[in-house]
This record gives C-alpha cells, structure tokens and sequence, in this order.
C-alpha cells in the first residue's frame, strides 16, 4: 500500500522545456541562479558590495513552471515576490571554461522570472543563514520556452520587463547586467562542472515587488517574446 502511493507520488522523471521552432524540447538538469547582477536591484534591496564576483545559488528542476501555467502562492510567506531574468541554457558541458569561448556552450536564451519568499530570504540572510527557503521552493521558476541561439543570436542586450495585472513593476536593458552570459558561465563552470541541460538565470534588474493570488504577471525580453503566468491560491 505504501509502495504503490509513492509510486502514485514521485515526481516526474524529466522536466522539459519546448525550443523553439523545433518538435524538441529541452531537458532541464539543473537550475542555477546569479545573485545581484544589475547595479540597480543592489541598490534598492540595500544589500552587497557592486563590485563583489558573482555568486550562485540553486533551485531544483521540478520549480519550473511552463508558460501559461499557474503559479502557487507558496506555503510560509506573506511576502513572494518576482524577479524577471534572462535565462541561458547549456548545451554543451565543461568545467574551467575561458570567458572567450562561454558562448559557445550555451545553445539558446528563455524569459524566467525568480520567484521570491521575500520575508523567508531576508530572515535567512540576517542570521546568516543559506538562501534556500526563500529560493529554493516549489513551481518558484516560472520559464518560457527556449529560442535556440541559430534563430535568435546571443543575447547581449535589450530591453527586459515584467507587468502584473498590466502595470510595468520591472524595466532594464540586458546589457545592465554586471556580469554578462559569457562571463557567468565561464565563473560558474569554475564552481560546478556544466552539463548539457542546465539552465543559468541571470539576475535581475529593479522593481521587484510583491504579488498576490489572481494577479497576472507578463514577463518579456526583446528578441524572446512574452510569457505570462497567473498567480494561484495559497498551497
């Protein structure tokens, strides 16, 4: 009885996201996300030094949200939050990579946004505490399908925003960020060894900002389009 409830259970075996143009879809390995990456967000959460190197923290696989999909409002915050960010896919592995040949390993670019237990991070961070349980939650990386590199370049620029419920929360250009793709791959790749199927969420600009159920957020990069989730009940 037991056996067959956990069976009945377990998560799915692969978590996948669609490419673009193609009938593949791309299996995510690991979620890895940069902590402050634009000047401004530094400046308006208060926190960090501008100049520190970047530095890295996890999500599990099963947080991504596909696009179109509702997000939870997650157990044991009264303060979640969203944080729209350039995502970087990997599509050749490596470790100790040179900045010159980063891109390289990255094969396309999606819209995700970050989503935050606010209260829970800041709590965590005061006592000194790892980030996870602000970060690292349930369904808390809404992302929208992958635009392969050979269709949309590498993106190094442009404009990146997020609307909820039709009013602009969040607006910067890609190439605010402190570290770029190539350089936070080459970093990264220094920490972990990379593998085909990881994705890098990249930082995100200022205005982050609270959300609560039934608001619908809409999260756009130029050259990747828009993706759009609506915020669910509380779990």
């Amino acid at each position: 009885m037991l056996l067959s409830r956990i069976a009945r259970d377990a998560a799915p075996s692969s978590i996948s996201l669609p490419v673009v143009g193609t009938e593949s879809l791309f299996e995510v390995r690991r979620i890895y996300c940069v902590g402050r990456n634009y000047v401004d967000h530094i400046r308006e959460m208060k926190e960090g030094d501008e100049r520190d190197p970047p530095f890295f923290f996890q999500k599990p696989t099963d947080a991504i949200v596909l696009n179109g999909d509702v997000v939870p409002y997650p157990l044991l915050t009264d303060d979640f939050q969203h944080e729209i960010e350039l995502v970087a896919a990997i599509g050749r592995g490596g470790q100790r990579i040179a900045p010159t040949e980063a891109l390289d390993h990255v094969c396309g670019y999606a819209v995700g946004i970050d989503m935050t237990r606010r209260d829970r991070q800041r709590e965590a961070r005061e006592r000194g505490l790892p980030w996870e349980i602000g970060k690292s939650f349930d369904r808390s990386a809404p992302c929208g399908p992958i635009h392969p590199v050979d269709r949309v370049g590498h993106i190094g620029s442009g404009n990146i925003s997020l609307t909820v419920n039709g009013a602009l929360r969040q607006r910067g250009d890609v190439a605010q960020m402190i570290w770029n793709v190539a350089e936070i791959v080459a970093n990264l790749s220094f920490h972990y060894a990379l593998h085909t199927g990881d994705l890098i969420f990249t930082g995100t600009p200022a205005g982050v900002g609270p959300v609560v159920p039934g608001d619908h957020m809409v999260g756009s990069i130029d050259g990747l389009g828009d993706i759009s989730f609506i915020i669910g009940e509380r779990i």
